[in-house]
């Protein structure tokens, strides 16, 4: 079985190692190939055939897609590959010539061999990039092209709101991928356990890509700035048997990162602490990591304020970091500037696409 997988920009080859180790715990072979035609944030998964015995004694077929919507933490989507392909030239088509290639691409496949005629259907899209027409366009092309060719077969079924069957179409630049949705309407990374949403909240899978980087051990992990809880929670769902600190400066946000951790059921393995990151050693004599997503854009109202913000805080972990710590910003300078003060060393550092930005991640001890 081959799974085209989505997941945040910057992070692929975390997610690449996620889902081989996964498969890896089941004894199954999997090939996992990063930015399939050159796009960022997607991957596409070689699955290997495998069955299972059930607890009645019955051999059943192993669901690669099932096994990971339950159990990845880094993957947005799981979708079944039907086809993909790169239309080269299409950006600079008229639309009615780019719509019409991708109909006879969608008609030549054989789409009755994973929606049944009895089964509903719906078209959901994504495009991305520099084209003559819009996603509206490419759902409509694409849902008359299955519509057409089920119609060999019977009178196909279409519920735009309520499908047995999820088409995922994606047109980023010239690549384009048809597959079978098997995550739904609503993305993984969006967690049911977010009651509480900060204005500027971090997806819980840039959250887990950052606690992979900071590779934590048994140690106490603090999260100076920690907002609504993203980066504690996930860390507490993940097992993780350490001292877990959340300090946040304001009342709103402390008590719905506590409503957020409640809703995990993972309140009693987090200390919430009402505080200032800049005066970090108030709070702990030693902290052996450092993970948080630092106050820039939308989670601070002056930006002069953040150089600093930025320096009294490094200044601070600087006393106590006995490890690593991880951060992401948009303010690439401050934060270095911050680090050469205080004597850190950058071990790492990426661009990773979020809410629309391309923010810096960093890996520093």
């Amino acid at each position: 079985m081959k799974l085209l997988l989505t997941t945040s920009q910057g992070i692929e080859d975390l997610a690449k190692k996620e889902v081989e180790r996964l498969f890896e715990s089941k004894g199954i072979k999997v090939s996992v190939e990063e930015k399939p035609f050159g796009v960022e944030g997607r991957l596409i998964a070689e699955v290997e055939e495998s069955f299972y015995t059930d607890e009645k004694g019955k051999k059943r077929e192993f669901s690669p897609a099932t096994f990971l919507n339950e159990n990845s933490r880094l993957l947005h989507r799981v979708i079944v590959e039907i086809a993909s392909l790169k239309f080269k030239g299409i950006e600079s088509q008229e639309p009615e010539k780019a719509l019409r290639e991708i109909y006879d691409f969608v008609y030549s496949l054989p789409i009755e061999n994973y929606v049944k005629i009895t089964e509903s259907f719906a078209v959901r899209s994504f495009r991305k990039g520099e084209h003559e027409f819009t996603s509206v366009d490419i759902a409509k092309t694409v849902g008359s092209a299955i519509y057409d060719r089920l119609s060999r077969y019977g009178k196909p079924k279409v519920n735009l709101n309520h499908p047995s069957v999820i088409f995922r179409a994606e047109l980023i630049d010239d690549a384009f991928f048809l597959g079978i949705d098997t995550t739904g309407d609503s993305s993984l990374h969006k967690r049911p356990w977010r009651v509480y949403d900060h204005p500027a909240h971090l997806k819980a899978s840039i959250a887990n890509a950052m606690i992979e980087l900071a590779e934590v051990d048994s140690g106490l992990v603090i999260d100076p700035m920690c907002g609504s809880g993203t980066i504690l929670i996930e860390l507490a769902l993940r097992g993780y048997e350490g001292r877990i600190i959340g300090i946040e400066k304001y009342k709103k946000h402390l008590r719905g990162a506590r409503m957020n951790a409640l809703a995990a059921g993972v309140l009693d393995r987090i200390e919430f602490i009402q505080g200032d990151a800049t005066k970090l050693t108030q709070y702990a004599d030693s902290v052996d990591f450092a993970i948080s997503n630092l106050p820039y854009g939308l989670k601070i109202g002056k930006k002069s304020i953040i150089p600093k913000l930025y320096m009294d805080f490094f200044s601070e972990l600087s006393k106590v970091l006995e490890k690593r710590g991880v951060f992401l910003t948009t303010e690439k300078r401050a934060i270095e500037e911050a680090f050469v003060e205080n004597g850190f060393r950058i071990l790492h550092h990426r661009l990773v696409g979020h809410g629309g930005l391309r923010v810096h991640l960093y890996v520093v001890k």
